[in-house]
């Protein structure tokens, strides 16, 4: 038996169990990390550099990229080290880290796009009022009231769950340091002091899903009832993009945690980690990109001022 205080490093899942498949993996999170990282970089340049993009829908894009970016520089380069040098350990410290990060980030996103749908909302239902409701001094009061409260939110969990007697060993059943798996290996009934912050983030995040829904009907109805076709074709094209990041962001998050035990195994479970912790950050500037003229464009001039200069 052995306790917190006596571990020094954490065994994370490997991705597989041969040399192939390891090098395979790397390879495989390279390349999904690195259109990642381009995708929003390239959004975070374009907006900023972009004077015609400084309004309230690219500010929080902004933002959301910077929490796509931070979220998967937080999980994937450590996995992309353990396969490549064929390893499996991380430190007790860069364990408590990386789960601070990673909630950090994944609250954050939460946040913005909760937000973001609140911007669609006033756009589309109170048009009259966007520049009231919306300004710069609102926009930059809530992106830091959710950069603060996903701060809360980590700094609480984190603390609380490294806090906890560690009696169960040192192995954890993912392949980054994620708060069930660390709860696993925390000795009898010691768990249970970390229900109430994960009940606390439960609720807000409920909260949330609950904002997210009942803004788009009013979205829609909105949109329903806007006489002309054109009209109603480009308040929709303005918020499909924010539905589909929502939708996956939330259908995947929400599989990996209340999956059915009897499809449970650990092949499954890390398909399905990778599925919510990495492919979203990686897909969603695409999203955005595809569907947005304005961005597009605004990137173009960018990497066409760039490949000019050099």
């Amino acid at each position: 038996m052995s306790n917190s205080s006596s571990i020094s490093h954490f065994l994370l899942l490997a991705l597989a169990d041969t040399r192939q498949l390891q090098l395979l993996h790397f390879c495989l999170l390279l390349g999904i990390s690195l259109p990642a990282l381009l995708g929003n970089g390239l959004i975070i340049s374009a907006v900023a550099c972009g004077q015609h993009l400084h309004t309230p829908m690219f500010f929080f894009l902004l933002n959301l990229a910077l929490s796509d970016l931070g979220s998967i520089c937080t999980t994937v380069p450590k996995a992309m080290h353990n396969s490549l040098w064929d390893t499996s350990t991380i430190s007790y410290t860069g364990c408590a880290a990386q789960l601070f990060f990673f909630m950090f980030f994944i609250s954050a996103e939460l946040s913005l796009l909760t937000i973001m749908c609140y911007d669609r909302y006033v756009s589309i239902c109170k048009p009259l009022h966007y520049g009231t409701l919306l300004g710069s001094g609102a926009c930059a009061h809530m992106a830091a009231a959710a950069w603060a409260s996903a701060f809360l939110n980590a700094f609480m969990h984190t603390a609380n769950t490294f806090s906890l007697p560690l009696c169960h060993g040192n192995t954890l059943g993912q392949f980054f340091c994620e708060i069930p798996h660390i709860l696993k290996l925390s000795c009898s009934k010691a768990y249970l002091r970390e229900l109430g912050p994960i009940a606390v983030s439960v609720c807000l995040s409920f909260g949330c899903f609950v904002f997210i829904v009942f803004s788009y009907v009013q979205i829609f109805r909105a949109v329903l009832r806007i006489p002309s076709e054109q009209g109603r074709h480009k308040a929709f094209s303005t918020c499909l993009p924010h539905l589909l990041v929502v939708s996956l962001f939330i259908s995947t998050g929400t599989f990996a945690h209340l999956k059915p035990l009897s499809i449970s195994s650990p092949s499954v479970d890390l398909s399905v980690s990778v599925l919510y912790s990495v492919v979203p950050p990686a897909l969603n500037p695409l999203i955005y990109s595809l569907r947005n003229q304005e961005l597009k464009a605004a990137v173009r001039r960018l990497m066409t001022g760039w490949f000019q200069e050099h």
